[in-house]
């Protein structure tokens, strides 16, 4: 598609598109394709840069106005990268596919960014077709990325454990504060500045061996992967606020098992 086109599909869906070359990068590499959520005096736009070399073998393969998203594709050397791009409540968006996930429509991209879990459960409860994209069914309330699915084992968690006003967030996003939150379970990991990903038990014990001086660092013990539920209010500023009545687990969207994730500079 030539950029023209590209942006006349986003029209449709009542958005604006702004496909360019990219800026060549003095170190590093420049990529093939990247895609923002870009703001100017006109309000947000998608702001898609493009290699020139790239233009033919990126195209819009769904379109679907009145839902207001569509599914963009980018052919690459190392495969087919999808994006969903749509808007969501207050504001656009744009969402990297997993790869792994058969997606020929904006319906199917739904589906693939959806946790397995909660499509099972969705199965499970015989959530009707109609009402599987929408924000909240029996089987889950969305608010962003973040799905909130009913906890049905009540004893399962420990209200004693329970933290007041505490931030969800992804890597870098603007954090969901949560009226209560308990996280149970996962690997005990200790964090730092230095080490924001979090160091073992066993690391930090090695480390500080060979390092003494990383002791006074300022440590924080963390958990690597918990079970995470929320209960009460969920609030966001791009979001309407949510209740939860009673304990939720908290599971996000399947963006982050997609390779195509690198291409987009966007973090809600």
């Amino acid at each position: 598609m030539s950029m023209h086109q590209i942006e006349r599909q986003f029209t449709r869906i009542g958005a604006r598109a702004k496909v360019h070359p990219p800026i060549v990068r003095r170190w590093g590499t420049t990529p093939e394709v990247s895609i923002d959520i870009g703001n100017d005096a006109e309000g947000e736009f998608f702001d898609i840069a493009v290699q020139p070399a790239q233009l033919a073998e990126t195209q819009v393969i769904d379109t679907q106005p009145s839902l207001r998203h569509l599914l963009l594709m980018s052919r690459q050397d190392d495969g087919k990268h999808k994006f969903l791009c749509g808007h969501d409540e207050r504001h656009w968006f744009v969402a990297a596919v997993p790869e792994r996930a058969s997606v020929s429509s904006v319906k199917t991209a739904f589906d693939a960014l959806k946790p397995t879990a909660v499509r099972a459960l969705e199965n499970r409860l015989g959530v009707k077709p109609r009402k599987r994209n929408r924000r909240r069914n029996e089987a889950f309330i969305r608010q962003g990325e973040w799905f909130f699915v009913p906890v049905e084992n009540k004893g399962l968690v420990d209200d004693r454990l329970a933290l007041r006003n505490e931030p969800i967030a992804r890597g870098g996003g603007k954090p969901h504060m949560c009226e209560e939150v308990v996280r149970q379970g996962g690997q005990l990991v200790y964090v730092s500045n230095q080490y924001p990903n979090g160091l073992t038990e066993g690391q930090h014990r090695r480390l500080i061996s060979r390092k003494p001086e990383l002791r006074h660092l300022h440590w924080v013990a963390q958990r690597r992967n918990p079970s995470v539920f929320v209960r009460g209010r969920v609030r966001h500023p791009d979001h309407k606020t949510i209740i939860l009545d009673g304990w939720h687990q908290v599971m996000m969207n399947t963006e982050n098992e997609s390779i195509a994730m690198r291409h987009v500079a966007f973090i809600d």
